[in-house]
Parts: structure tokens; C-alpha cells; sequence
């Protein structure tokens, strides 16, 4: 995160979400890209965003980090590069597998598992909800005192 507004650093996540989701569209994955619009740059970044205006987080100044905390990501970013360019070296390889249809995709996932999915609807829609009867109730406290 680069900016101290937090509404501003996740626009720039939701730019950033419309960016993966381009490269999975030239990348030949417009079902792919599709569904990281719709999900990720969608819903979920809706989500933080109700979340941090209903709780009224303010941009206080982040503490001074020293730079010994750094190295473990350092040293992650480090391997993570050499994995890329590894990777990168050996050539492109085929997939081991066939083309599946957004068809073939749903009935997988929402076939079996509607209960699972419905359920996990209701459990974000009773978060947003406590969420928001928090941040009343707070914004209540405050104008009291």
C-alpha cells in the first residue's frame, strides 16, 4: 500500500484486479478474466470498501519499520524471481490436459456444492450486516460522549 487514504489504495487494487484480469484475456482466458472482474475487482473489493467507509478507519501515520524487517521478504521476493526465471528458461511447455467450457465449469463448482455456496452467501451477508450495526452503534457512542 502506498497511500495513506485507504478508499484511494483500494481503487488502486481494483485497477490493479482489472489489469490480471486483462492479462488473462490476451493470455486466451476470457472466462478467467470474466470471473476476476466479477468476483475479485467486484464483489470482494466492494466489500472492503463498505467496509472501511462503515468503519470509519482513519489514515493514522504508520510506525517507523525498521530495515531488518525487510530481509524475510527480501530474501522471498529473491526466490520467487529465481523461480520466474527458471521457469522462464526451460521453454514453454504444453498443458497436460483438454479445454473445459464455463458450462462444464459452474455445473462443477455449484452442482455439488450449492448448499456449501449458499451458505457462504448468507455468512457475508450476516458479516456486512454486523458490520454495519457496529459501526452504528460506535458512531453512536461517539456523537453521545
Amino acid at each position: 500500500v502506498t497511500r495513506r487514504n485507504l478508499v484511494h489504495a483500494l481503487l488502486y487494487l481494483v485497477v490493479s484486479l482489472f489489469a490480471v484480469a486483462v492479462v488473462f484475456y490476451t493470455l486466451g482466458a476470457p472466462f478467467v478474466a470474466a470471473l476476476e472482474v466479477i468476483v475479485y475487482a467486484g464483489a470482494i473489493m466492494m466489500l472492503f470498501v463498505f467496509a472501511v467507509m462503515l468503519l470509519n478507519l482513519s489514515a493514522d501515520s504508520p510506525p517507523r519499520v525498521p530495515w531488518t524487517a525487510w530481509v524475510g521478504p527480501g530474501i522471498l521476493v529473491a526466490v520467487l524471481l529465481a523461480e520466474v526465471v527458471y521457469g522462464l528458461t526451460l521453454g514453454p511447455r504444453s498443458p497436460g490436459g483438454s479445454a473445459v467450457g464455463p458450462a462444464a465449469v459452474s455445473e462443477a463448482l455449484y452442482g455439488p456444492y450449492v448448499l456449501g455456496v449458499e451458505l457462504a452467501s448468507m455468512l457475508l451477508l450476516a458479516a456486512l450486516i454486523g458490520a454495519r450495526h457496529l459501526a452504528a452503534r460506535t458512531r453512536d457512542e461517539e456523537e453521545d460522549a
